[in-house]
């Protein structure tokens, strides 16, 4: 009979402080929530913030590109232009066979030059951050030198041009930009947070070093892919200086960053020109034609970012070592 009373009193006993316990969680609950519905709405205004001040400037850019160069200078740049006009689009487009053949080569340096430039970065950061490679200390001091010292522009042009022999070649454009001192030492830091267990069990399972990086460490890699993607990727679309040192006349189709600066500059020409006196200036476009090539140019590779911006949200945990 005395351990029936002390069974339950126990079991009344239990079951209070499991309420008691129960009704803290609950309280505590409320509370975590409601200060994370507080957190996330700021977050969300904040965020909201910066999206459309990001965002501005690129309608700015489109409205503007509409406008007529007298309301810019009256007015100046509005989103919504006082006054419609597509004469800016009417010169660029006034040859759609020189614009479509500059968006066909600078999409096929883009695509080749990205493609190859990734692989042999990838490449160069993994074998550079082995424990077991003896050189790779002089060949990243090698490596960070050429970040501080240069030879300068005429030797760089001699070489292309007489002992490469790349003028008038895609390659004087292609091979520039495909290496990068600073986008190899990103990739050797991404690579450092892949365990160097990996490596060593794809040793013990008999694999070549080759076929470790392509089989294990390359598609641990894929967040410093995208991010190492997109630098190249950008700066081969908006090259335009080397094809003015390297690509002349007589090549027929020229990058469309290029096509662009020369539509700009044989109006500035224009009118700086005896003709620009029996012209009507006023008719001429001048910002509406610098507004109008950003949004030709700029639109397409605006388009990439939200494939490439997945491999960011995915990678996020990679590197992690499992307990």
């Amino acid at each position: 009979m005395k351990n029936q009373v002390e069974n339950q009193v126990e079991n009344q006993t239990g079951q209070a402080r499991t309420s008691q316990i129960s009704t803290l969680t609950k309280r505590g609950k409320i509370r975590t929530e409601r200060a994370d519905v507080v957190i996330s709405g700021v977050t969300y205004v904040l965020v909201g913030f910066m999206a459309i001040a990001s965002i501005l400037p690129f309608l700015l850019i489109l409205g503007s590109s509409f406008s007529t160069e007298d309301s810019i200078r009256r007015t100046g740049f509005a989103l919504i232009p006082p006054e419609f006009s597509t004469q800016a689009y009417e010169i660029i487009l006034r040859s759609p066979k020189q614009l479509l053949g500059g968006y066909a080569v600078t999409i096929s340096l883009t695509a080749v030059g990205t493609a190859v430039g990734l692989f042999i970065i990838a490449m160069t950061g993994y074998a550079l951050q082995r424990r077991d490679f003896p050189f790779r200390n002089g060949i990243s001091f090698f490596i960070y030198f050429t970040t501080l010292f240069q030879a300068g522009l005429v030797p760089f042009y001699l070489l292309m041009v007489q002992t490469y022999r790349l003028r008038d070649s895609y390659l004087s454009i292609l091979l520039p930009l495909m290496m990068s001192p600073w986008l190899i030492v990103l990739m050797k830091n991404f690579v450092k947070a892949v365990p160097h267990e990996i490596t060593e069990s794809g040793k013990i399972d008999g694999a070549g070093d080759f076929m470790i990086f392509i089989r294990l460490i390359l598609p641990m890699l894929t967040p410093a892919l995208a991010t190492i993607g997109l630098f190249l990727a950008i700066g081969y679309w908006n090259e335009w200086y080397y094809s003015s040192l390297f690509l002349t006349s007589h090549t027929q189709y020229r990058p469309l960053q290029y096509e662009l600066y020369k539509i700009i500059n044989q109006i500035e020409a224009l009118r700086n020109s005896y003709a620009g006196s029996v012209v009507v200036l006023s008719d001429l476009p001048g910002e509406t034609l610098k507004m109008a090539t950003a949004v030709v140019a700029i639109g397409p590779i605006i388009l990439v970012y939200p494939f490439v911006q997945k491999y960011f949200v995915a990678g996020l945990t990679v590197g992690a070592v499992k307990g």
